[in-house]
């Protein structure tokens, strides 16, 4: 990966795999050998979006691999100026980073970014397109609490059209043979995202999304990209929201996910959130652990 990460949709299983098994020696109950392998490197976050835990965690991983990290936002940046996005990443490119990090809201930014500059980019969430790293840490979450992927059954619930976690995670699970299932309202369910990888099917009844579910993916409903609502908070919770009820539905050991940020009350109650079954935390821990495995292979030499 010495171009970057653009995307899981390029990927192939053996580099995915590779990927996180990697990821779990970073875990921080595995050795802490090796945290100096891109000392005197440097890495820029360039988010042009609002992110928590994304940009956190590369920050974290950049620094625990012995590397620099520089975040800039768009927010009190060249950017609220009026420069225009070329003009940014030239003069990023003049800096000489050795890797970007970045977030855009415009679906396919990160690969204009990556046909105009020599310098290795991390796709950290583009428009609804994808964001490749979350779906390598869900899966390194799963594979935790599962021998493998193959043959799960994945219910993935809520704004499916606005998602990129879903596209990713779709791209991905597929790759292993995967039983995917998404779920939603047939506003934000378009049929087209049937037809992206293999083995996925549609429903906007959760109770038949979520019978003998292996894991429960729940995405937060984004109203930042909506021009409005078709629902209100309680509308969307009594017919897509997660509660403990719902549980029984799918398999014994079933787990749930979400790559947050979380609005209780609205896709998951707090019961579920905060019950045993939940891993929604472990998904954050992890976010460091792929991360630090993503950047040593894209800056390995």
């Amino acid at each position: 990966m010495p171009g970057g990460l653009l995307g899981i949709e390029s990927l192939d299983r053996v580099e995915i795999e590779t990927i996180l098994d990697r990821a779990k020696n970073f875990q921080p109950r595995q050795s802490q050998n090796q945290r100096d392998v891109l000392r005197g490197r440097m890495i820029v976050n360039l988010f042009f979006e609002a992110s928590t835990r994304t940009r956190t965690s590369f920050e974290i991983a950049a620094k625990r691999l012995g590397a620099d990290a520089i975040s800039i936002t768009a927010s009190g940046s060249s950017v609220d100026k009026g420069e225009s996005l070329v003009d940014t990443l030239n003069t990023l490119g003049a800096m000489h980073p050795d890797a970007i990090v970045m977030r855009h809201s415009a679906s396919g930014a990160p690969h204009f970014l990556a046909r105009h500059l020599p310098t290795p980019i991390i796709n950290a969430g583009d428009g609804t397109h994808e964001h490749p790293t979350q779906a390598l840490l869900d899966a390194r979450t799963i594979l935790d609490r599962r021998p493998t992927l193959e043959g799960l059954r994945v219910a993935i619930i809520g704004d499916i059209a606005h998602s990129r976690v879903a596209r990713s995670n779709m791209y991905l699970l597929s790759k292993f043979g995967a039983d995917i299932v998404l779920c939603g309202p047939a506003s934000l369910l378009p049929v087209e995202l049937q037809q992206i990888a293999s083995g996925v099917t549609l429903t906007h009844d959760i109770k038949e999304a979520l019978r003998d579910a292996d894991v429960i993916m729940m995405l937060r409903v984004q109203l930042e990209r909506q021009h409005e609502s078709a629902f209100s908070s309680g509308e969307y919770f009594r017919f897509y929201g997660l509660g403990l009820e719902h549980m029984s539905l799918a398999s014994p050991h079933a787990i749930v996910m979400h790559p947050g940020p979380i609005n209780r009350g609205r896709e998951i109650s707090s019961e579920v959130a905060d019950s045993q079954r939940s891993v929604i935390l472990n998904q954050v821990e992890n976010g460091i652990a792929v991360r630090m495995a993503v950047l040593e292979r894209v800056l390995s030499n």
